[in-house]
């Protein structure tokens, strides 16, 4: 699934081409992706000017005066402007006309990303429980400290939930516990307050690093123009079970940790 970084580059690939145009149509190929398209896509949207491209977490909201698109791309979706003429491919279900003659093209061929409608005012009941953006200055080690006390679950477990902190998916744990040198089993109750000082240091420096390289390519990903994320490249542990550990050399173990692969050192963290 594509995370923040992911999102992130797309959010400021696409910004500069829709950011000041009036949407002149919307062009649904089918109605329902993971949920009902909102029916203010069709309704609401055409006619209005494009504010905004924002996002949060891993969501985008395209911001008019009438309220804001929320997309969000799923397992395998991605988001393209393109010639309004473009050929039409297998699994693109929506076309936003904009008013230079191209489209906002959302390609899902799982069909697990979404399209709803935020009313202005409002916060979309999907967005309203989610904690702070990691690279806000709401995040920081002081804040993870406060809030894991008491906590027994896993500290990877931990940071992925939505509620705690936004974005930091899979890869981004995996790379960020271990540069800052904490195992993923450990209990986030049991971690120091200087501990969580290190590690939100990493979580935000992972996070920039791979934005600045257009995320990471696993599966499906690619960004508006087209081009792969390069940070795979730049990844220590993720995917890496079973080889050396770049610092120490010790093999890399890998098990499932609340579902999900999990990847760490076994010496280097602890």
């Amino acid at each position: 699934m594509p995370e923040l970084p992911e999102i992130e580059t797309t959010r400021a690939g696409l910004a500069p081409h829709l950011t000041g145009r009036r949407v002149v149509s919307a062009t649904l190929r089918r109605d329902s992706l993971r949920w009902p398209i909102a029916g203010e896509i069709s309704t609401v949207l055409p006619g209005q000017r494009i504010d905004a491209v924002r996002r949060r977490a891993k969501y985008l909201l395209l911001d008019t005066a009438a309220g804001s698109a929320l997309l969000h791309l799923g397992m395998s979706g991605s988001l393209r402007v393109l010639p309004a003429d473009s050929p039409v491919r297998p699994h693109d279900h929506v076309d936003i006309a904009i008013d230079d003659g191209r489209v906002l093209r959302m390609h899902d061929p799982r069909r697990f990303g979404c399209l709803l409608w935020q009313p202005p005012g409002t916060v979309h009941p999907l967005l309203a429980s989610l904690g702070p953006e990691p690279l806000s200055d709401d995040f920081d080690g002081d804040y993870l400290f406060a809030l894991s006390r008491g906590r027994r679950a896993p500290v990877k477990n931990f940071l992925m939930d939505q509620s705690v902190v936004v974005g930091v998916g899979n890869i981004y744990v995996a790379e960020a516990l271990f540069a800052a040198g904490i195992s993923p089993l450990r209990a986030a109750g049991n971690i120091g307050r200087e501990r969580y000082r290190r590690l939100a240091t990493q979580i935000r420096q992972v996070l920039a690093a791979a934005i600045l390289q257009g995320g990471t390519t696993l599966r499906d990903f690619i960004s508006p123009d087209g081009n792969a994320g390069y940070f795979v490249q730049e990844l220590s542990v993720y995917g890496r079970g079973g080889e050396p550990c770049p610092r120490c050399g010790r093999p890399l173990k890998q098990a499932s940790i609340g579902q999900r692969t999990s990847v760490w050192c076994p010496g280097c963290q602890r």
